[in-house]
């Protein structure tokens, strides 16, 4: 898996108790090895970790050693984003994207927050 600085790995074994039992929103990149887009992600995403820190956690997940998780939440493409709160997928964005458009997109959908 691609690990971009800053981020925490879940695997199908710990999703339910790190991701949906979390305090804060979770950003989760559904990712893999072969996956060139996702190589260009990496990048943003340890930036908005890093930025983010006090008001989310980023995360990312395997498709291949850990595809159970992908399934259950209809994954086709990755990279995948799906940003959880309370237990609850609350926006999925499909592909890479600039760090500009994902901080928008996700001023968009955190709670308390308007774009």
């Amino acid at each position: 898996m691609i690990r971009a600085a800053g981020t925490d790995v879940v695997t199908d074994a710990d999703f339910d108790t790190t991701v949906l039992g979390a305090d804060l929103p979770v950003l989760v990149e559904f990712t893999a090895d072969w996956c060139g887009p996702c190589h260009q992600l990496a990048p943003v995403l340890s930036a908005v970790a890093k930025e983010e820190a006090d008001r989310l956690t980023v995360a990312q997940i395997d498709v291949d050693t850990d595809p159970e998780t992908a399934i259950r939440y209809g994954v086709l493409s990755t990279p995948t984003l799906m940003l959880f709160h309370r237990g609850q997928v609350v926006t999925s964005l499909v592909g890479a994207r600039s760090g500009r458009q994902l901080r928008r997109e996700l001023a968009d959908a955190l709670p308390g927050e308007r774009g």
